[in-house]
């Protein structure tokens, strides 16, 4: 359950018990600490932790896995090494099933397909190339997506990962001619106001590192008219 903290974070938690903690990140919020040096999502939720529970000295928190800056949706934390440990095996086995809602310009090809690329990433541009055929320094990269809804102007799909490669949903699908709405990097014609990407990790699914259980976890939708019109 969240805690009202005493600085207006806006932290919107989703799931949290003794070994781990999952949020519903916003557009323009970074995991971890970069070269810009905005304050991480990592050090906010550590500051929820240490006020919520009065916690002296330093607050233990390890990042299982990061979303794009203008992602929004789940990030899980660990509050524990051994939750760490445990979780980081489970995405490194694939035992994490991650479930993406994206907003696209057109239409896909197919109702339901897919997409096999292999990604070149370019780290001068922080932009990754998709190709039909390996070629130097690429990785594979694949994922599924079927149509969930048409709206007035745009097309919901969900996505389905079985690889976690850099920008890998973004790429692939502006390859097939599927743009996200807002991603000017990687072909949409105009970003959006708050410069974010409708790119949202909605639900992940695995069994509970400590716990044994299975754990499924979904994130409501941002507020727009866009989102508004997905959940209708």
């Amino acid at each position: 359950m969240s805690k009202t903290l005493s600085n207006p974070t806006n932290l919107q938690i989703i799931y949290e018990d003794n070994h781990m903690i999952v949020v519903n990140k916003r557009a323009g919020d970074i995991v971890q600490g970069d070269k810009t040096g905005d304050t991480p999502l990592s050090d906010i939720v550590k500051a929820y932790i240490k006020e919520a529970y009065n916690k002296p000295g330093n607050v233990y928190l390890g990042t299982v896995h990061r979303l794009d800056r203008p992602t929004t949706g789940l990030v899980i934390f660990a509050k524990t090494s051994k939750a760490l440990t445990r979780l980081n095996k489970l995405f490194a086995q694939k035992d994490i099933a991650k479930t993406y809602w994206a907003v696209v310009k057109n239409r896909p090809p197919k109702a339901q397909d897919r997409l096999v690329h292999w990604l070149k990433k370019n780290p001068k541009n922080n932009k990754s190339y998709a190709h039909s055929k390996e070629v130097k320094d690429s990785k594979k990269a694949i994922l599924s997506y079927k149509l969930l809804k048409t709206l007035n102007n745009y097309y919901l799909l969900e996505v389905n990962l079985e690889t976690g490669r850099h920008h890998q949903i973004r790429c692939q699908l502006a390859e097939i001619g599927c743009p996200i709405k807002g991603d000017l990097k990687y072909g949409f014609d105009r970003s959006n106001p708050d410069a974010g990407i409708h790119l949202h990790a909605r639900s992940i699914a695995f069994i509970h590192p400590v716990q044994k259980e299975e754990l499924t976890i979904t994130a409501p939708l941002p507020q727009d008219p866009i989102w508004d019109a997905c959940s209708n």
